[in-house]
């Protein structure tokens, strides 16, 4: 695990979490979070209690939940409880505190909306829509983003049929796409731009994203037409698909003179749009005290 120690505040508290790089998640300290939502005199006491009720209900959570060196606050490093975003939100629903209310009816919420998602699948890219544009996303990009859903889908249909096995074989072949037209695996490229747990496509330019685009829409295009058998065969056409994204970018790049592929994420392009529309703004307010 890459441990970082990096502490994250809640209401002016801290909370000690760590990311795995390799599983590419948080890990929170238990104990910490139980000091938040609780305000107990001792969490680690509160703790002990809970598991033990936890474990006589026959929760796994739990059990599931291991152990890591953090540092205290006396600067020693020390074994923790540690739980993933998931056993943390199992752990929260059995916290009986005020405090863990809003979480619980969150998880309420979600579950309710996972439901109706179930019955009216279209619900699912309505309620995307709604989140992009929350986040500040532009109409325009959010158009693109919900577009390379599609594509996306599309490809992953065709490697069924083909075949190819969901989890890793889906993974290889993704960097296979993702390195053959920008240059780097989907890990590297997560890296570049600075994410961990967020997903790279939300934080792609528009070009970026057109161009991961065309990459997947050629590889299923080519998967269709040569109808590879073997998993070897299914990674040649990856490459070759994403190949053909990755001339285009070359060809984008020699006539603009600029890197097609940047190290901005969602925060920093959101804020380029806003100062973009205030600068706008103030260009026309500056006009109108011209005109009057």
């Amino acid at each position: 695990m890459g441990q970082n120690d990096k502490i994250q505040l809640f209401e002016d508290k801290r909370i000690r979490t760590a990311w795995d790089e390799e599983k590419e998640e948080w890990f929170f300290s238990v104990v910490d979070v139980i000091a938040v939502l609780t305000d107990s005199k001792d969490p680690a006491a509160y703790w002990r209690k809970l598991k033990q009720r936890m474990r006589e209900e026959g929760n796994e959570t739990v059990t599931n939940c291991h152990g890591l060196k953090m540092t205290a606050a006396d600067g020693k490093k020390r074994l923790t409880d540690v739980a993933d975003t998931e056993q943390l939100l199992r752990i929260i629903q059995s916290i009986p505190s005020p405090k863990a209310e809003p979480f619980k009816l969150w998880l309420a919420e979600v579950g309710r909306e996972r439901i109706e998602e179930t019955i009216d699948p279209e619900l699912t890219i309505d309620r995307a829509l709604e989140t992009y544009l929350r986040k500040g996303y532009t109409r325009e990009w959010v158009n693109q983003r919900l577009q390379a859903i599609q594509v996306r889908k599309e490809l992953t249909d065709e490697w069924d049929a083909r075949g190819v096995q969901r989890g890793s074989e889906y993974a290889i072949l993704t960097d296979e796409i993702s390195r053959t037209w920008s240059g780097m695996t989907t890990g590297q490229y997560k890296r570049f731009k600075g994410l961990k747990k967020e997903n790279l496509r939300d934080n792609m330019t528009t070009l970026e994203l057109v161009l991961n685009m065309l990459a997947e829409a050629t590889t299923t295009e080519l998967s269709k037409e040569h109808q590879p058998e073997t998993f070897e065969e299914n990674k040649e056409i990856a490459r070759r698909g994403g190949r053909i994204a990755g001339e285009t970018r070359k060809s984008i790049e020699a006539d603009t003179g600029k890197p097609v592929i940047t190290s901005q994420n969602a925060a920093q392009l959101n804020q380029v749009v806003t100062d973009m529309l205030e600068g706008v703004a103030a260009t026309e307010a500056d006009d109108s005290d011209t005109d009057n």
